[in-house]
C-alpha cells in the first residue's frame, strides 16, 4: 500500500526531475509556446517541496491536494491551473484514506485527468499533456513502470501532431514536428511516480 510518505517522496522526486529538465522543457516551449514552461514548473515544484517540508500532510490525498494548491498559486500561465487541477482532483478522489493501492491511485488519477480535460477542453491527439497522461492512467493498471513507458511514448508521439489546444494551436501547421512541452513534463511526473515505487521496493 502507498502511504502519505510515498506520495511525499513522489512529489519531491517530481520536483527533482523538473529541476533537472527545466531547460529542456523551456527549449521545447520556445518552439511552440511562451518559452517559460520549464522555469514556471521549476518554481512551482520548488514551492511544493517547501510546503511539504513545512507541514507534511498525513494522507495521500492531502499530499496531492497541498501540492495542487501550491502549483496553482505559484505557476504562471496555463500550467498552474492544469497541474493544480490534476493533483487536487486526484487527491480529492483518494479521500481521507491513510494508504491506497496502485489501482486506487490509477482510478483517482483518471478522475484528475478527466478534470484537466474538462478545464482545458482538450482530448487525446490535441498535442497537450493529456497525450501523456491518458495512456499513463491506462497502463498504471499493469504497473508503475508501464505507466512511465506509456507516458513517455505518448509525449514522443506528439511530435507529428498539429496542436489543437493551447498556445501552440495558434501556430497551426507550424506546430507539427515539435514535441509538446506539457506532455513532456507530464511524462516526468509519471516517471517520478515509477522511480518512487522502484525505490520503495516494488509494486503496490
Amino acid at each position: 500500500m502507498l502511504d502519505a510518505d510515498f506520495f511525499h517522496r513522489w512529489m519531491i522526486a517530481a520536483a527533482g526531475l523538473v529541476d533537472r529538465d527545466a531547460e529542456h522543457l523551456t527549449e521545447l516551449d520556445s518552439a511552440i509556446g511562451d518559452a517559460d514552461h520549464g522555469s514556471n514548473l521549476r518554481r512551482g515544484f520548488a514551492a511544493v517541496s517547501a510546503a511539504l517540508a513545512k507541514e507534511p500532510p498525513q494522507t495521500p490525498g492531502a499530499v496531492l491536494s497541498l501540492a495542487g494548491r501550491q502549483l496553482i498559486s505559484t505557476v504562471g500561465g496555463a500550467s498552474g491551473p492544469l497541474y493544480g487541477t490534476l493533483l487536487r482532483r486526484t487527491g480529492k478522489a483518494l479521500g481521507g484514506a491513510p494508504a491506497v493501492s496502485r489501482a486506487d491511485l490509477a482510478r483517482a488519477l483518471g478522475e484528475g485527468v478527466a478534470a484537466v480535460s474538462q478545464l482545458g477542453g482538450a482530448q487525446a491527439g490535441d498535442k497537450t499533456m493529456l497525450d501523456a497522461l491518458l495512456p499513463a492512467v491506462d497502463a498504471l493498471g499493469t504497473s508503475f513502470a508501464a505507466g512511465r513507458d506509456a507516458a513517455r511514448a505518448g509525449a514522443e508521439a506528439t511530435v507529428p501532431l498539429r496542436a489543437r489546444k493551447g498556445r501552440a494551436s495558434y501556430l497551426g501547421e507550424r506546430s507539427v514536428g515539435h514535441q509538446d512541452p506539457g506532455a513532456t513534463s507530464a511524462a516526468l511526473l509519471i516517471a517520478a511516480l515509477a522511480d518512487t515505487a522502484e525505490t520503495a521496493g516494488g509494486e503496490a
